[in-house]
């Protein structure tokens, strides 16, 4: 599966972005205009105004309709979704080269407000992925104490935790010593 750069940058930001939330973390991550201006500048998202009480109440619940998209049991459902998003946000297409990363596609209208550029951006990288026959990639953590979301970008679609390095290892820790102890309790002393 061939995916841009720019679209490889809003998937990360998409989960980025859904992982900032309550039932995720246990806190809200983007609790007030200062934290959601930390998290533009942290995703180095372009052509963004100052932000207001207004840009947070609508990237909230963004971000609660985005998650909707992960937890659908068809395409066509998740496409239904995503038509919504993009067709709320008043998608405009535009070729840029900004920030030296060459010739590609902004969705959003110049200094659109936060909540329809990361519609109209995410959306679309969402749209890219239902058109390319992938929503499988679209996935939830296995690990059962985690909420988190990720997009499995893995050449054989075999990606299961959100982070192999912390829910990943912790369960393959936790199931090497469970064999471990039941070895120990078949073995005679």
């Amino acid at each position: 599966m061939l995916i841009t750069h720019d679209t490889e940058c809003a998937l990360s930001i998409l989960v980025e972005l859904l992982n900032t939330a309550p039932e995720v973390c246990g806190t809200e991550l983007l609790p007030d205009t200062a934290a959601l201006d930390a998290f533009v500048v942290r995703q180095e998202i372009s052509e963004v105004d100052s932000l207001t009480d207004d840009d947070l109440r609508q990237v909230q619940e963004l971000r609660s309709r985005l998650r909707e998209v992960f937890g659908t049991d068809s395409t066509e459902e998740a496409a239904e979704l995503v038509n919504a998003l993009v067709a709320a946000a008043g998608t405009t297409p535009r070729l840029t080269n900004h920030d030296h990363h060459g010739w590609h596609i902004h969705y959003f209208a110049p200094h659109a407000a936060l909540g329809d550029h990361l519609a109209a951006e995410l959306g679309m990288a969402l749209a890219f992925i239902l058109t390319a026959g992938e929503r499988e990639r679209l996935r939830r953590c296995e690990a059962p104490d985690c909420a988190r979301i990720f997009v499995d970008l893995s050449r054989n679609r075999s990606r299961r935790y959100c982070d192999s390095r912390t829910c990943g290892n912790r369960l393959h820790v936790a199931a090497y010593r469970a064999r471990q102890r039941s070895a120990d309790a078949v073995t005679p002393a």
